[in-house]
């Protein structure tokens, strides 16, 4: 693709965002998630393969389905209030049907079944996109309309997608898998708190890109796909290994590192809330998510692949890809949980 032609879509991608994001009327937010969904499509399809093709396809399908759900949901709320600006959405049918909609855009439980097809089916460059600033304009609509959203619907959509994030990741051996089914059990987290308290789903929802950019890029670095590809990474760069670890288990949210931080506050935000089952089936839940990060772990930087004694390491070339934001990157993914007191008095 011509520099040029990806500018322009690339600025199209986050103007749809933005308008999303910053938009007070209806129709305006729809425009916005349709210029998103449009200029994103050459962007899965930047390495022309019958696969892209196919997961662009579905992607498609997906995100039309779930747009026009939405704008359905959206007449019914003016033909109940005769506004089109955003604010509670009083109607319990156009409530119900704006929920399932951005639920469907993010890839919650029962709608969750294009995003591991897609992000399989694409560039690792282009399933770092989709799975985080795609992410960005549902879960902001998401944030607005959550006063009014139906509660019991949104924790069981959440809960049986923490539990077919962790499910699905079991027997993944390809990394990009791993990752959606990942993106849908922290999707699963977010949405069980946005009705008790929104601010920290944003909170929720930095760390997660953090941790989602960073991984994303370590294995952009590495060109590795499976885990076969990643347990060769010792021979090639032994520090990443480390880092590889790190990030994995912040993922799964272990305490010392920064994953812990949204999964702590969220459980703590829950039983103040006189939910004892919810957070306890969640926590149980988040515990098959750690497994599949643990393989990971353990295929990666605790055991080393066979290879001759005469070539334990291969010889170090200058490395082309430049990775100017994996450092800082890394930083705030393994070491924000000191800042953790003081987040917690701001939310």
């Amino acid at each position: 693709m011509k520099p040029p032609i990806l500018i322009t879509i690339l600025a199209t991608v986050l103007t749809g965002t933005v308008i999303v994001m910053m938009s007070s009327h209806w129709l305006l937010m729809w425009m916005g998630f349709e210029m998103n969904m449009l200029a994103v499509m050459p962007i899965l399809m930047k390495k022309f393969n019958p696969r892209a093709v196919e997961a662009s396809t579905k992607y498609f399908l997906t995100q039309a389905t779930a747009s026009m759900v939405f704008m359905m949901g959206v007449t019914i709320n003016l033909l109940y209030s005769g506004q089109w600006v955003v604010s509670k959405v009083s109607n319990p049918a156009a409530s119900a049907m704006m929920t399932i909609a951005l639920t469907m855009k993010l890839g919650l439980s029962p709608f969750h079944f294009w995003v591991p097809e897609v992000t399989q089916g694409i560039s690792l460059t282009s399933g770092m996109i989709l799975l985080t600033w795609q992410k960005i304009a549902p879960m902001s609509v998401l944030y607005q309309i959550s006063p009014s959203v139906n509660t019991n619907l949104l924790t069981l959509m959440a809960l049986t997608s923490i539990l077919v994030g962790g499910w699905g990741g079991l027997n993944q051996t390809q990394l990009r898998k791993i990752m959606a089914y990942s993106s849908i059990a922290h999707m699963g987290w977010m949405t069980a708190i946005i009705i008790y308290n929104p601010t920290m789903t944003i909170l929720n929802l930095i760390l997660y890109i953090l941790m989602t950019l960073s991984t994303f890029m370590l294995f952009m670095l590495n060109t590795s796909t499976t885990t076969l590809s990643l347990s060769h990474v010792w021979n090639k760069f032994p520090l990443i290994t480390s880092v590889i670890l790190a990030l994995m288990l912040s993922l799964g949210g272990l305490p010392p590192l920064s994953g812990f931080i949204p999964k702590w506050m969220i459980i703590l935000e829950l039983t103040k809330n006189n939910m004892i089952i919810t957070p306890t089936l969640m926590a149980i839940t988040a515990l098959i998510n750690l497994y599949f990060y643990m393989r990971l772990t353990y295929s990666t930087a605790l055991t080393m692949f066979p290879s001759a004694n005469n070539m334990k390491m291969k010889w170090q070339f200058e490395h082309t890809k430049k990775m100017t934001l994996l450092p800082p990157l890394i930083i705030t993914s393994t070491m924000l949980l000191p800042l953790s007191p003081t987040l917690s008095i701001l939310y």
